[in-house]
C-alpha cells in the first residue's frame, strides 16, 4: 500500500514539491513545434503546475515564459507578437524569447530601466518535432534525454499527442502494467483467432504471467514471462525511464521502437506524447486473415482546440460521454465496449479520479513493476532533496539508449536479464547508431 504522504509526494508537481523538483532536473517536452507559427499569437501552456505562454517570434525563435508581465502582472497571453518579441497590451512593455525587456514605451527614455527587468523565461530547444524546455535551477542546462525514439530520422517517426484528465503517474502506470493487456484490450479474443506465428497469442493462452523486475541505471524494467513450449519462454519487456518516459512492450523486440512521454500539466492533467517507428511490425494486432483485432484500432478524434489552459488535444471519447462505450458491443464483441487502445486506457485511468487514493489499493504480484517504480521515484527525489544527488540520467543521458521494449522467445534455462542483454546486443549492437547523429 502507498501511504497518503508518499502518494502526495509522487503526484504533486508544482514548484517546491518533491516530484516537481525532480522533474525540473530534466528537459521537459512542452508542445509540438508545429503548434507555434512564426509571429502567431501566443499560446497558453500549463506545465508542471506553472501557467506559461509559448510563442515563436517572426525570426523563428521560441519563447516559453511566465504568462504574467513582470510590470503589473497582466497576462501576456493577450500580448502582440511583434518582430523579435512579444509586447504586453497593458502598457506596451516588450520582451524577447529569452525574457529580456526590450522596450518600456510608457516611460520617457531617461526613465526606462529595461536592463533591470526580465520576464521569467525558460531555456528552449527543439528536437524530434517537440519544443523542450528546461525549468530547473542549473545555470547550464544538462544534456537532453537520449532515447531511441528521439534518434529516429523524421521520415521514420510518427508522433501522436493527447491530453488525459488525471494525474501523470496513474496515467503512466497503465503503460507499465502488462497484465491488463489480456483483459482490457484483448479480453474476449481467443488464441485460435490469431496466426500461429503471432507472438501475441501467448498473451491469450496464458493470461496470468509471472514477473521479473529490476532497478536500472535509467529507471526500472521488467519482463512478464510465460511458457511457450519446446523448452522456450515468451518474454515481454517494458521500461520506465526517468522522469516520466515509458517503453511499452507492444511489439517484437527486434523492431519495436516506441516511447510514451507522460508530461504533467499540473497535478490533475497530463499531456501524452507518443513516438512510433514506422518500420515496426504491425502484424501483432492482426487476426489470421490480416484484419485488425476488434476494438484495438480506432482513429484518435479530438474536440476542437481552444485557448484555455486545458483546451488542447482533448479526445472526443471522454468522461462526459462515457468514452463512447457501446454496451451491446461489450456483450457480444470486445471486452470493454470502448473502441481503441488509447480510449480504453483513458477510461480506466481517468475513472480512478483526478488523483487516485492509493491507500485504497490491494496490490498483487502482477503489480511489482508499479511498486518498484514508485519506490525508485521517491528514493531519487528524496536523495535530490536531502543530498543534492542528481537523478538517474540527468548527467549521463546515454544510459537511456540501453532500454528497449518488446517481446521475444528465449530458452527456459536462460536467465531473464541475460536473455535481454543478449537480444539487445544482437539487434542494436553496443550502442544505438542513430543516437550519435
Amino acid at each position: 500500500m502507498t501511504s497518503a504522504r508518499d502518494n502526495a509526494d509522487l503526484t504533486r508537481v508544482g514548484p517546491g514539491t518533491l516530484m516537481g523538483d525532480l522533474m525540473r532536473q530534466y528537459w521537459i517536452p512542452a508542445c509540438l513545434s508545429s503548434e507555434l507559427e512564426p509571429g502567431a499569437p501566443p499560446m497558453r501552456l500549463l506545465l508542471l503546475g506553472e501557467q506559461l505562454i509559448a510563442f515563436r517570434d517572426k525570426r523563428g525563435r521560441v519563447g516559453i515564459m511566465d504568462h504574467r508581465c513582470p510590470h503589473r502582472c497582466a497576462s501576456l497571453f493577450f500580448g502582440r507578437a511583434e518582430g523579435d518579441g512579444i509586447r504586453c497590451v497593458y502598457h506596451g512593455w516588450k520582451f524577447d524569447a529569452e525574457g529580456r525587456c526590450l522596450d518600456m514605451p510608457n516611460l520617457p527614455p531617461d526613465q526606462q530601466f529595461t536592463e533591470r527587468v526580465n520576464a521569467v523565461a525558460y531555456k528552449v530547444v527543439e528536437r524530434g518535432g517537440l519544443v523542450w524546455t528546461y525549468m530547473g535551477p542549473r545555470e547550464q542546462a544538462p544534456p537532453m534525454s537520449d532515447i531511441e525514439s528521439l534518434a529516429l530520422p523524421e521520415h521514420e517517426r510518427v508522433m501522436r499527442v493527447h491530453q488525459r484528465a488525471c494525474n501523470w503517474l496513474q496515467a503512466l502506470e497503465a503503460d507499465i502494467d502488462t497484465s491488463h493487456f489480456s483483459f482490457l484490450h484483448f479480453g474476449t479474443l481467443q488464441a485460435s483467432e490469431i496466426a500461429a506465428d503471432n507472438l501475441h497469442r501467448f498473451n491469450l493462452t496464458d493470461r496470468a504471467p509471472r514477473y521479473r523486475v529490476k532497478d536500472t541505471d535509467w529507471g526500472t524494467m521488467y519482463t512478464a514471462y510465460r511458457p511457450a513450449g519446446n523448452g522456450q519462454v515468451y518474454h515481454r519487456f517494458s521500461h520506465f525511464i526517468f522522469p516520466f518516459i515509458t517503453l511499452p512492450p507492444d511489439g517484437t523486440f527486434a523492431d519495436h521502437i516506441q516511447a510514451g512521454l507522460w508530461v504533467p500539466m499540473d497535478d490533475t492533467h497530463t499531456m501524452v506524447f507518443t513516438f512510433f517507428w514506422t518500420e515496426r511490425t504491425a502484424a501483432l494486432r492482426q487476426l489470421k486473415d490480416g484484419s485488425p483485432i476488434p476494438g484495438s484500432v480506432s482513429p484518435m478524434e479530438f474536440l476542437p482546440n481552444g485557448s484555455g489552459w486545458y483546451d488542447r488535444w482533448r479526445l472526443k471519447a471522454n468522461l462526459d460521454n462515457d468514452y463512447q462505450i457501446d454496451r451491446a458491443i461489450q456483450e457480444r464483441g470486445t471486452y470493454s465496449g470502448i473502441q481503441g487502445l488509447v480510449a480504453q486506457d483513458q477510461a480506466v485511468t481517468e475513472s480512478m479520479g483526478e488523483v487516485v487514493d492509493r491507500s485504497r489499493e490491494h496490490l498483487a504480484p502482477s503489480d511489482r513493476m508499479i511498486t518498484m517504480t514508485r519506490r525508485r521515484l521517491l528514493n531519487a527525489a528524496r536523495e535530490l532533496r536531502d543530498h543534492g544527488t542528481a537523478p538517474p540520467g540527468v548527467d549521463r543521458p546515454e544510459v537511456f539508449r540501453r532500454a528497449r521494449a518488446g517481446a521475444f522467445l528465449a530458452p527456459e534455462s536462460q536467465d531473464w536479464h541475460e536473455a535481454y542483454l543478449e537480444n539487445l546486443e544482437r539487434i542494436i549492437g553496443p550502442s544505438w547508431p542513430r543516437a550519435a547523429e
